[in-house]
């Protein structure tokens, strides 16, 4: 018995020293993005599994840049990964940012590690599109027509990205801290994350029932055998 706990002990230790010594998958998919010019690193999807022990996963959306043969332009492209098993300390550090960028390179060739909404990045840029002004003179951001293509790559379609909102966006930057957008309405607690990722919710909410139900029956199993025992007690003590 105690050589069996031994055993146990030992490669649940080996285990705990692999997972620290793996790379994120984050860091895993800048490393294979750096060839490319620009790219953004948004999480997509999250998941956790298991009961007893939990296992964490994360899924990404990828949006590059790379260079057209023979030519100065760049073509942009998407990609989904499948489902990333990741670490607890991982999945934690990244829970508050569905939907947002994770990593990034910017046109400017500079790679980033703050969280962000998507398409951030571009806005501003006069090489991508222009500001205007709608009929209730409030300033929004509209890429140009073969840059179109960019609101459907990071979901601005529904809402435009606002001058206001850009100019709180600039005073994060490079301060280390993540961008919300305006009213926090950004990351795994906004509501424009809950409208446009409700698989995700709905998943949780799921677990969530499942845990507290799995809690529940726990207890109930737990007093049963506590008023059993108590019962047998008092029958043994009648005999007298």
């Amino acid at each position: 018995m105690k050589k069996s706990l031994w055993v146990f002990s030992a490669l649940l230790l080996s285990l705990m020293i692999s997972a620290c010594g793996k790379k994120s998958e984050v860091a895993i998919i800048q490393k294979q993005l750096d060839r490319y010019p620009q790219y953004s690193i948004i999480l997509e999807d999250m998941k956790e599994e298991g009961n007893f022990f939990s296992d964490y996963y994360q899924k990404y959306k990828i949006v590059y840049a790379d260079k057209v043969a023979g030519s100065d332009s760049l073509a942009f492209y998407t990609d989904i990964t499948d489902w990333r098993r990741v670490s607890e300390k991982e999945y934690q550090k990244y829970a508050p940012f569905l939907g947002m960028v994770l990593a990034s390179k910017g046109a400017d060739g500079k790679v980033s590690n703050e969280q962000y909404p998507p398409g951030y990045q571009y806005v501003g840029n006069p090489q991508y599109g222009h500001w205007r002004t709608d009929s209730n003179g409030n300033s929004f951001w509209e890429f140009y027509g073969k840059f179109a293509f960019m609101n459907a790559m990071f979901n601005l379609l529904a809402r435009p990205v606002y001058r206001n909102d850009w100019d709180s966006y600039r005073s994060y930057r490079g301060s280390g801290r993540p961008y919300f957008g305006p009213n926090q309405n950004y990351g795994t607690n906004g509501s424009y994350t809950k409208q446009t990722k409700p698989t995700f919710y709905q998943r949780r909410q799921a677990r969530e029932l499942a845990q507290k139900q799995s809690f529940s029956n726990k207890v109930k199993q737990r007093t049963g055998r506590s008023r059993m025992s108590g019962f047998r007690s008092r029958s043994g003590g009648s005999g007298k």
